[in-house]
């Protein structure tokens, strides 16, 4: 059986999904830069996916909508694969797990909801399509790693996490007040947990712009406290 014709070059086809990943690049770019968990790759992967299943809603239920006219039987397909989108994403979201600060899973749920895309596409015989994003989609995931990681570590800085183990007892606001307070170190993000087993308190802090050995030096102050039990450097 021969690839569905739906009325598309497939030059026309390759160049609306490669605008449509090259467009969600920039802004994955801009989100890496800005240690964003949905980055690069993940943003391409949403793109690709959102392409495929618009160039499939307006063009691969052509030759069914025709053979549906000219019949009494009165048959709906795209809603098939209207509810496929909707549920993909419950499958997604229950791929994305928080970590204390981090967030994993993103890019997994990604991929998960641009292989429904493929997989409706080569369903309805759009395999020109179904295989142009595939490739896309490999090439995004394996052959831009190293493009993130030079786009971490040449444009965004270095960053780095530092988990500050209050004594017991301390008060949690004057510790995060000491850590706004030092000018040498740039302050991304900032946690407060609580150790269920000691009972005692940790901030989980995220800086950037700092080599190890200069954000040790920013932090001996922080470390040598009453209230701070233990500063721990990456």
């Amino acid at each position: 059986m021969g690839d569905v014709s739906l009325g598309l070059d497939t030059a026309d086809m390759i160049v609306r999904v490669a605008v449509a990943g090259g467009l969600a690049g920039l802004i994955g770019v801009e989100r890496e830069i800005s240690g964003q968990p949905a980055g690069f790759r993940t943003h391409i992967v949403l793109a690709l996916g959102a392409a495929l299943f618009g160039l499939i809603s307006i063009h691969a239920f052509e030759p069914f909508t025709s053979a549906r006219s000219g019949t009494n039987v009165q048959v709906d397909v795209t809603r098939v694969a209207s509810q496929v989108v909707v549920g993909i994403g419950f499958l997604g979201a229950g791929s994305i797990l928080k970590q204390g600060a981090s967030i994993r899973g993103l890019t997994t749920a990604a991929s998960l909801w641009v292989t429904t895309a493929i997989g409706l596409a080569a369903g309805v015989g759009y395999f020109s399509g179904a295989i142009a994003v595939t490739v896309a989609t490999l090439v995004s995931l394996f052959g831009l790693r190293g493009v993130r990681r030079i786009i971490r570590g040449r444009l965004a800085g270095e960053r780095a996490s530092v988990t500050v183990r209050l004594a017991p007892g301390a008060d949690p606001a004057a510790i995060v007040a000491s850590l706004r307070g030092l000018e040498a170190v740039a302050l991304h993000s900032l946690q407060i947990q609580r150790d269920e087993e000691s009972r005692s308190l940790a901030i989980t802090i995220v800086v950037e712009g700092l080599s190890t050995e200069a954000l040790e030096q920013s932090l001996a102050p922080l470390a040598d406290r009453d209230d701070v039990e233990e500063v721990v450097l990456p």
